[in-house]
């Protein structure tokens, strides 16, 4: 799988070190891969990623735009813990087809199929757009950019922050608004009829809704205020509609 990158971090500390720092509780790496986010401590999106577990070192799996950030990141909070962080040789490989040995579940969603990591990269040639938008699943660098909170782009359900584990950074920001709000605005499923490419305004009544995404074939995943999202969207010259079921919490 081209555009990853694995940082090898190793030192007795490193689980530690990771699990004061990010969204999921790395004691789940016994069980598979985790996914999890860095965050700021304004509890903004800065990169998301899948943690592996092996004997005497954990694998952080990264979008190659983000890794020399969270590689700087990483290393700013380090400190005096008995941590190393490098950049690895190894590579990604991916799909949802027969599962090879050494794969792990992609813990996001079932249908996300299996990751593992050697020294082949690639994929079995899924549409992962379509399963993306299926499924609601944001992506680096699309859905998820710096002005992301996470709780909008639906990572409870996708399995990648932990609301018992303790503090991390952004913590506090994020569990405000578990606890304490209620969602006003976050990703959904739209469906959408005309021309209208990824990042094209979505207005409602005149009055800008949203963003609009990914998109496979007349659906796609879009960015909205809950309480504007209603039938007669436009986004361009396109029509939107909201695709969440009645009662239901669209991004939930």
């Amino acid at each position: 799988m081209s555009g990853r990158t694995i940082i090898e971090v190793t030192g007795q500390d490193r689980e530690d070190f990771l699990q004061g720092l990010v969204t999921n509780d790395l004691r789940r790496l016994k069980d598979g891969l985790v996914y999890a986010a860095l965050l700021t401590p304004q509890g903004k999106y800065l990169a998301d990623f899948f943690i592996k577990g092996e004997d005497g070192r954990i694998l952080i799996d990264v979008d190659e735009r983000l890794a020399p950030g969270l590689l700087q990141r990483l290393s700013m909070y380090k400190l005096r813990a008995d941590v190393q962080l490098a950049p690895s040789d190894l590579l990604v490989r991916r799909g949802t087809g027969p599962v090879p040995e050494g794969a792990l579940p992609d813990p996001r969603h079932p249908s996300l199929g299996w990751r593992v990591y050697g020294t082949e990269g690639g994929d079995d040639g899924t549409d992962w757009d379509a399963l993306r938008v299926e499924h609601l699943i944001p992506e680096t660098g699309v859905e998820l950019t710096p002005e992301t909170y996470i709780l909008e782009a639906g990572f409870e359900r996708l399995h990648g922050v932990d609301f018992r584990k303790g503090c991390y950074v952004g913590q506090e920001v994020t569990a405000r608004m578990k606890h304490k709000t209620e969602l006003r605005k976050g990703l959904t499923r739209v469906a959408v009829e005309g021309p209208a490419p990824a990042g094209t305004p979505i207005v409602s009544e005149g009055r800008e809704a949203g963003t609009l995404f990914t998109r496979s074939g007349g659906q796609a995943i879009a960015h909205l205020r809950f309480d504007w999202a209603r039938d007669g969207m436009t986004a361009g010259e396109a029509r939107v509609t909201p695709l969440a079921e009645k009662g239901e919490t669209p991004g939930q």
